[in-house]
């Protein structure tokens, strides 16, 4: 296992999409690399792409009942976000995408909160 140390002008961002599932395998695979290039060249840091396969939708997405669901983790600048988003929308081989922002747990929220007992006073 190795170890990564995050610079501080770069997050960690998880990005979920769903390609169409009529797309073949080589098409799965030249998507993938796509997205995966156009990260790169805007100064991203791959950690890890999944491959999670064919999957029912939970409800029907434009006429489709199943997707392609591909999962990249990965470090960037948040300038490199914007244009690989655009691109999923703009594409027709992918029918949903969402990315998020992996944030690093605070100390507050690690800690215990404090319970304070309080006695009533004497003569109540």
């Amino acid at each position: 296992m190795t170890t990564r140390i995050l610079s501080s002008d770069m997050t960690l961002y998880e990005t979920m999409y769903i390609l169409r599932p009529d797309l073949s395998d080589e098409a799965v695979d030249q998507a993938i690399s796509h997205y995966q290039d156009m990260l790169k060249e805007s100064g991203a840091d791959m950690l890890e792409t999944q491959h999670r396969g064919k999957r029912r939708l939970a409800y029907e997405i434009n006429r489709y009942r199943e997707g392609i669901y591909i999962q990249m983790n990965y470090q960037a600048p948040g300038t490199a976000i914007a244009p690989m988003e655009r691109a999923m929308r703009l594409s027709e081989d992918v029918i949903r995408y969402l990315t998020i922002l992996f944030e690093a747990p605070s100390e507050q929220s690690e800690r215990q909160p404090e319970i304070i007992e309080t006695a009533a006073p004497l003569g109540s």
